[in-house]
């Protein structure tokens, strides 16, 4: 066999696994203890020296250890005299800002992510009108969303907050985890873009006037008559032609622009609040 190929010699050779460092050992527990709900979000930690003990390691490993957690965003470690680690669940708002990372890493536009909302979201609102329970579990905050937006009509950029909130609403009401996540996170990135737009247009004297604004609160109420008389198609239908038509404001001149996740991390932190 000294005449052997190398390359089949690497081929043929037993893979090498490297074994888990005791650090993320530990954090993988601590993590699933985390994401299984035996730790709520707002809890604390339990102390370092409990832990220590539990798991039998070092300060130093330990920290790792929750390094390893904070990193991925589910813990908040308190530096100083009243330091300690409080536990934090992901959600849809808080993970939209690694899902842009993923975005803008690959160069995906501002109009990519409208496209891509403008065909998932109205499935979300047809699963809303297909829920057996949607008169308590769907309706109610989507109604009181709506009185909020008319409430506000006369201030553009709260307008168009409490607007794209209706749609994140919608979409957390569908029923389907899957879709509640990953559209969610499509949802936060988009309603930072418009609340970019907002402020922009309003500083300039260009916001939509009334009427375009009482637009959009026909829609969200046809959507929601579609939604109260069990009509996914029809939910379907008014939420396409809605998204299009509202998507078209924030798209003008940022067609090509690069979604930037870097200048969302604030926002999107605060969305997931």
């Amino acid at each position: 066999m000294t005449g052997a190929d190398p390359a089949d010699r690497a081929r043929t050779r037993p893979a090498q696994f490297r074994p888990p460092r005791v650090a993320e050992f530990v954090a993988g527990i601590l993590r699933d203890r985390i994401v299984n709900g035996d730790l709520a979000r707002g809890d604390s930690l339990p102390k370092q020296e409990d832990l220590m003990a539990e798991f039998r390691i070092s300060r130093p490993t330990l920290r790792e250890a929750l390094r390893h957690l904070e990193n991925e965003g589910l813990l908040t470690v308190r530096r100083g005299s009243i330091g300690g680690s409080v536990i934090e669940v992901p959600t849809a708002a808080t993970s939209a800002y690694t899902f842009g990372l993923v975005l803008q890493s690959r160069k995906a536009t501002i109009s990519d992510l409208a496209a891509a909302i403008e065909q998932i979201e109205p499935l979300a609102a047809a699963l809303c009108a297909a829920r057996p329970d949607r008169m308590k579990a769907v309706l109610p905050g989507l109604r009181e969303n709506v009185e909020s937006t008319a409430a506000a009509i006369d201030d553009g950029e709260d307008f168009t907050r409490l607007s794209r909130q209706f749609h994140e609403l919608l979409v957390g009401a569908c029923g389907n985890e899957t879709l509640i996540v990953m559209v969610g996170a499509l949802e936060s990135l988009w309603s930072e873009q418009e609340r970019q737009w907002a402020a922009r247009v309003t500083s300039e004297g260009r916001y939509p006037d009334k009427r375009r604004r009482r637009q959009v609160l026909t829609a969200h109420t046809s959507l929601l008559d579609a939604i109260a008389a069990g009509d996914g198609e029809a939910a379907r239908t008014i939420d396409a032609g809605h998204v299009t038509h509202s998507q078209r404001y924030a798209l003008e001149n940022a067609e090509s622009q690069v979604i930037r996740a870097t200048t969302l991390r604030d926002q999107l932190r605060d969305l997931g609040t």
